[in-house]
């Protein structure tokens, strides 16, 4: 059993000029909401042609999250694979602004600031390969960023915009196993983006929107070799969007988008979508596109061993072999898979994804969707195991697969039973693969073993795909919430097994690998909010308790927390 003891938060806008309009970061709507990410233009979320889901700032608090990954494993068809839990004792520290100046009555200027100041003690006890390991670290982490943007409008019809985001995050975790010697890990990650966007109506039906701009990006970490050497990388981009609505019940949006990276060749991602409005109650979403994804710093950079967790270790590709093969040369080395061999430079991925969607809302009470999707990727980056050491601890690096794919399904309904009481539900269906594996097993190039130990050819029906991917995942949602601020919540996630080891040396996963097994996690969240911005929150995740440390780092015992909030803020007026 695991206890966060205290999340204490302060959230304090700050005035800086005298002489500006203040507005908000959310757009808070009865109804309809309204996106910008989907398509690069402002629209209502029931216009936009390709699937979005929106996760409101009540719905993060009410679930307790502390993290962005406690807020996406709760999410239909996502799979987080990150982190080994821990005990909480959090304090964190926010400030946040955003302004508005009028420089003209065509042009204004839009700037907002965050400050973040987290100190983090974690108490953790992690079992691996049979060996427990209690440890105590303290971490802190703080993060600055600005975000400003220039608009200009020419007139009804034409308006461009010079955006920029500035941010550095700096983290210290300081960690002392029982048995072992302190371990202290230092981030220093900077990311800038310069960006110009130009939106033309050019006449009812047809709109345009032109673009580009550069991602830089550096980061320096004790996990990269040396916390004094920064490790660098610039994207340039452009991109073109247009939209046609031949009707009210049609829209159509093609874009393109090229990418000059740095380290990588250049790429271009078409994409096409559509919405097509039935009647008021069915809604018919297509999307098609090719995407783009070079290999981030850690899959190439990563020398990490975590002496919190039986001294696991996961290495990038750039010097994995080296680094293996030195270890193997003192003796430290148990056993190397066949996937050790392969290891070389890692390729970006190419993906070509299909999704259709169909949502019918019957009323504003009941709301329902079925998708359907299908990704093709090219050189698709997987993390495997790859050996152990003499301890038996895990080996982990980066490989790409040369053509795989993911194909399925997913259901969701939503009811609203009450103005308090709402449930909801979700269903994916995951089918994943190699597609050259699976063209050697049915050409009988793959061979497995029978329950005598006797080699024999592997059917197709015995192939389980990819690991770290489930073929079932399931959830169910109860809420409540009320006028005076009391609100509650229980979930139910269900996962089915998942391949994590290629045991029988056939190099493919099949029903004769290692798999982590199904689990059903169970959380629950009771809170009340005071219109003086004060706020209590409790509540328990994992109450089932299940552990499997091995396979679910992520996933701590039951795991207890309480937590207070005290929200203040200014207004302003202009």
């Amino acid at each position: 059993m695991e206890l966060r003891l205290l999340l204490f938060l302060i959230f304090t806008p700050v005035s800086i000029f005298s002489q500006v309009k203040f507005v908000k970061d959310t757009i808070q709507l009865k109804g309809d909401s309204v996106v910008v990410t989907a398509t690069r233009s402002e629209r209502k979320l029931s216009n936009v042609t390709v699937p979005v889901t929106i996760i409101s700032a009540k719905s993060i608090q009410q679930i307790g999250a502390l993290r962005l990954t406690d807020i996406l494993k709760e999410q239909p068809g996502l799979t987080m694979t990150s982190g080994f839990g821990a005990g909480v004792q959090l304090t964190r520290l926010a400030m946040n602004q955003q302004f508005k100046y009028n420089l003209t009555q065509n042009t204004n200027i839009l700037i907002g600031m965050r400050f973040t100041n987290e100190q983090i003690k974690n108490e953790l006890s992690v079992t691996n390969g049979g060996l427990t390991i209690n440890s105590n670290g303290a971490e802190k982490n703080t993060d600055y960023n600005v975000s400003s943007s220039l608009n200009h409008r020419f007139s009804n019809s034409l308006k461009t915009s010079f955006r920029s985001y500035i941010t550095r995050y700096n983290a210290t975790q300081n960690l002392l196993t029982v048995s072992g010697a302190p371990y202290t890990d230092l981030l220093d990650h900077l990311f800038n983006r310069l960006e110009n966007q130009t939106d033309w109506v050019v006449n009812k039906k047809l709109t345009a929107i032109v673009g580009g701009g550069a991602v830089m990006e550096g980061v320096k970490s004790s996990r990269y070799d040396s916390e004094k050497i920064r490790k660098t990388n610039t994207n340039q981009y452009a991109f073109s969007q247009w939209e046609w609505m031949p009707n009210s019940k049609l829209i159509l949006i093609g874009g393109i988008r090229f990418d000059h990276n740095q380290t990588y060749a250049s790429a271009w991602s078409p994409k096409a979508s559509m919405l097509y409005k039935i009647n008021k109650q069915n809604r018919i979403r297509l999307s098609i596109g090719q995407g783009f994804k070079a290999p981030d710093f850690r899959q190439l950079y990563l020398n990490f061993t975590n002496a919190a967790a039986g001294s696991y270790s996961v290495f990038g590709t750039a010097q994995a072999q080296k680094v293996i093969g030195q270890l193997n040369s003192l003796g430290q080395i148990g056993t190397l898979y066949n996937n050790f061999y392969q290891l070389k430079a890692l390729q970006p991925e190419y993906a070509t994804g299909t999704h259709l969607t169909w949502e019918f809302e019957p009323n504003a009470k009941n709301n329902f969707s079925f998708q359907l999707f299908r990704n093709d990727i090219r050189n698709l980056i997987e993390v495997q195991q790859v050996g152990a050491y003499i301890t038996g601890a895990q080996i982990y690096s980066y490989l790409n697969i040369g053509r795989a794919f993911t194909t399925g399904f997913e259901i969701e309904a939503k009811h609203q039973i009450s103005k308090e009481f709402s449930i909801s539900t979700a269903y994916q269906y995951l089918q994943t693969g190699d597609k050259d594996q699976i063209a050697q097993i049915k050409n009988g190039t793959v061979y497995t073993r029978d329950a005598n130990g006797l080699s024999r050819k592997l059917n197709v029906s015995e192939y389980v795909g990819l690991p770290n991917n489930s073929t079932h995942k399931a959830q169910l949602k109860f809420n409540y919430s009320n006028q005076n601020g009391l609100f509650g919540n229980i979930r139910a996630l269900y996962r089915s097994k998942w391949a994590v080891n290629n045991t029988n040396g056939n190099e493919v996963f099949d029903d004769g690998d290692s798999f982590a097994k199904g689990y059903i996690a169970l959380h629950l969240s009771i809170g009340k909010d005071y219109i003086n911005g004060l706020g209590f929150q409790f509540g328990c995740d994992n109450m089932l308790n299940y552990i499997d440390a091995l396979n679910l780092p992520n996933l701590p015992g039951r795991t207890f927390f309480a937590t207070i909030k005290l929200q203040k803020s200014q207004k302003h007026k202009s």
